[in-house]
């Protein structure tokens, strides 16, 4: 087939005299329309004895070379008894296909029907994850079409960054993402759990705390001494008293504390298990929250940002301010504070329940979790009274005794 069109042609192509338009053949149905708005690839051919045109493109966006490698392609589909016209309407409504149901596409849905049940650090936690490393490598894949291996190597990236921990969350993240494609028909299986055992354990590593009676004192002490922002050392000694979640710690808000019934409310959307908590505070509690009222009373935050007052004290400072003290990642962190009261309160005999219930942890198994609406409030509220008590007199450098249970 003779090809008559070169690219000078093309670039001096102008429509007819009179505005019409001008049609330059190439040779075997294919020509370049020129009209007043632009130049356009056409292809006439015949196919089940009805002439017909398909578009090839517009020029310069395809260029000469483009089009006839286009044309060449039609042409052999009609050589196979397929309408090519037919043929990019089908792989355009594919592509379509494969858009709305892409990995990302789901994900994001899901993300966003339930993210909002979660707490923000989560949200933002699993996000992170989708858009670093999942996205890149799966995200444009159709979700039903997406297989174990390819999973797989999405996770041996991340393991390859010595994060096992972040490829089993990754792992688990896909899964709930599959599983939410199934439910809406956009796929029929969810394929992670075929990775069982492709990854080495997650490591369980504990948030480091001290434990020993004589070091906690010191710790206390070296916190007392401490010559950082007041908001800081309050912070790290309502951490100590309470033992509740550092980043709840960093969060408390002045509404949330409630001078009647002497506790803190943590409202539910800031819990890690999406549940209000209420935590009994201690006469020391009171006494530290009093002092702060002075300086940050006129804020929502108990322990606002210094550079942003409508946001909560950043998420280093508590670390930080440890390891400037000489504790680092080994000895005691921030999160350490819970383990700490814990395993002492654990050995002074306080019931299991009424420590748990205290770390917002859940108890029992599920049955026994659905009938069990019991707070220990009480019991709770004396624990926490005589734990200050306790971790005064270790700060103090008393003789003290640990406190053993009645009965």
């Amino acid at each position: 087939m003779k090809r008559i069109l070169t690219d000078t042609t093309i670039r001096n192509a102008k429509p007819k005299p009179d505005g019409k338009p001008a049609k330059h053949t190439d040779g075997g149905g294919l020509y370049l329309l020129v009209n007043g708005t632009g130049k356009y690839w056409r292809y006439n051919y015949i196919h089940g004895g009805k002439q017909k045109t398909l578009a090839v493109g517009v020029y310069p966006d395809t260029s000469l070379k483009q089009a006839r490698d286009t044309h060449d392609n039609a042409r052999k589909l009609l050589a196979q008894g397929i309408d090519p016209s037919t043929h990019k309407q089908e792989a355009k409504a594919a592509q379509v296909a494969l858009t709305e149901n892409s990995f990302e596409l789901v994900a994001r849905e899901w993300y966003s029907k339930f993210s909002g049940k979660w707490s923000k650090d989560h949200a933002a936690n699993v996000l992170t994850r989708l858009e670093k490393d999942l996205f890149p490598f799966i995200g444009s894949k159709s979700v039903a079409e997406i297989e174990p291996p390819a999973i797989l190597q999405c996770l041996r990236r991340i393991e390859g960054r010595g994060a096992v921990d972040s490829a089993h969350r990754a792992k688990t993240t896909a899964g709930q993402v599959f599983r939410y494609a199934v439910s809406i028909g956009k796929a029929t299986r969810d394929p992670t759990p075929d990775l069982q055992g492709a990854l080495p354990p997650p490591d369980r590593k504990h948030f480091a705390a001290l434990t020993d009676p004589k070091e906690v004192g010191q710790l206390l002490r070296d916190i007392a001494d401490y010559h950082g922002a007041p908001e800081t050392v309050a912070a790290l000694q309502l951490s100590a008293y309470l033992f509740q979640r550092p980043g709840e710690i960093r969060a408390m808000q002045w509404a949330e504390i409630n001078l009647e019934t002497n506790q803190w409310i943590i409202p539910a959307g800031r819990m890690k298990r999406r549940k209000e908590h209420a935590v009994p505070l201690s006469r020391q509690a009171l006494a530290l929250l009093v002092s702060m009222r002075s300086l940050t009373g006129s804020r929502a935050h108990v322990f606002p940002s210094r550079t942003d007052i409508n946001k909560p004290m950043g998420c280093n400072t508590l670390g930080g301010a440890l390891r400037k003290m000489g504790y680092d990642s080994d000895t005691q962190t921030a999160h350490g504070f819970r383990a700490l009261a814990s395993t002492m309160l654990y050995e002074m005999g306080y019931p299991p329940d009424v420590i748990e219930k205290q770390l917002a942890h859940s108890v029992g198994n599920t049955i026994r979790r659905a009938y069990d609406r019991s707070q220990h409030i009480e019991q709770r509220t004396a624990m926490m009274q005589q734990w200050a008590d306790y971790l005064d007199g270790l700060r103090d450098g008393a003789q003290v005794i640990p406190i053993r249970r009645a009965g």
